[in-house]
């Protein structure tokens, strides 16, 4: 087997990685931001990592594709208080619709195909 060429090999890790805003409706949302490495995807989409900050919120939205996330570190607790911890591998179908809030901080590796329908 041939040696990987570096081009070929993107490395991130999530602790010191640079996070950008998680934008959605042309907008920032406060205490929100992702780490993308997979540009084959657009920006937020794919598999990312997600990162609330202790506070934030999501806004409504209705998922138009299926949403699996891994909780990494902290709580994340949605509109109908369930919570998820981490080590929780978690699936909602496509079309439900939900937000969810973190009051410690959450990080979340997230794999999306396209990006929800804010409500």
């Amino acid at each position: 087997m041939d040696k990987i060429k570096p081009a070929d090999r993107l490395v991130a890790n999530i602790k010191s990685a640079r996070f950008k805003p998680f934008v959605t409706d042309g907008a920032a949302v406060p205490g929100q931001s992702f780490l993308q490495l997979d540009d084959t995807f657009p920006e937020g989409t794919g598999f990312h990592i997600y990162r609330m900050e202790p506070g934030s919120a999501s806004q409504p939205h209705q998922h138009t594709c299926h949403e699996q996330f891994l909780v990494l570190e902290g709580e994340v607790v949605d509109h109908d208080g369930y919570v998820y911890r981490p080590g929780d591998f978690v699936l909602l179908k496509e079309g439900t619709i939900h937000n969810s809030r973190t009051e410690t901080g959450a990080t979340l590796a997230v794999f999306v195909r396209t990006m929800e329908r804010n409500i």
